[in-house]
């Protein structure tokens, strides 16, 4: 079991967080045409969808967003559980040839973007796959850097980042937890 030990983030920062994430993704990419998001279940999904709710405010286009269920190609599939829950993939579009940004709520060894990048390519070839996280806390595993990132924050590896979304939630905000005694 884990508590809450420091709080980093409220609802306010959260939301400056994603919003200047939301401006870098526009800049890089010139605006959002061919642009598709994709947020990694679970707390990916609300980020994203904020996302899109701030491209909507600052050019007036929708893009298309969907989720992303990565159970079926996890490396550890098998360690999880003998007979995992697949909640399935919502994929808006076609992506072949598109700009796929990639979201999720916290980015640590990097194994759940390899997942979520083969999942992406078991779909189709987009053009490019950006990564878009709200933290990005160390202690890589595999060579994957996010291209936008809300925060960066060094924790120990005792430590965990927990980020809740209203959404998902019922409260936003973001904390350092550690195991209870």
């Amino acid at each position: 079991m884990m508590k809450r030990k420091t709080f980093l983030m409220d609802e306010t920062s959260v939301g400056r967080a994603i919003l200047r994430i939301s401006h870098e993704i526009l800049e890089r990419n010139k605006g959002t045409e061919d642009l598709v998001l994709l947020g990694i279940k679970t707390r990916g999904v609300p980020m994203a969808e904020r996302i899109r709710a701030n491209f909507e405010k600052i050019e007036g286009k929708k893009v298309p967003c969907g989720s992303l269920d990565i159970t079926l190609y996890r490396d550890d599939l098998t360690e999880l559980s003998p007979s995992p829950a697949v909640k399935g993939s919502d994929i808006p579009c076609d992506i072949v040839g598109k700009n796929i940004i990639l979201v999720d709520d916290v980015l640590f060894t990097g194994r759940t973007v390899r997942a979520a990048i083969e999942a992406i390519l078991h779909t189709g070839r987009p053009k490019t796959i950006q990564l878009a996280v709200l933290i990005d806390r160390g202690h890589r595993e595999l060579p994957i850097r996010a291209d936008f990132v809300g925060k960066n924050i060094p924790t120990s590896l005792k430590e965990m980042i927990s980020v809740a979304f209203e959404e998902t939630d019922g409260e936003t905000g973001v904390y350092i937890c550690e195991a209870e005694d």
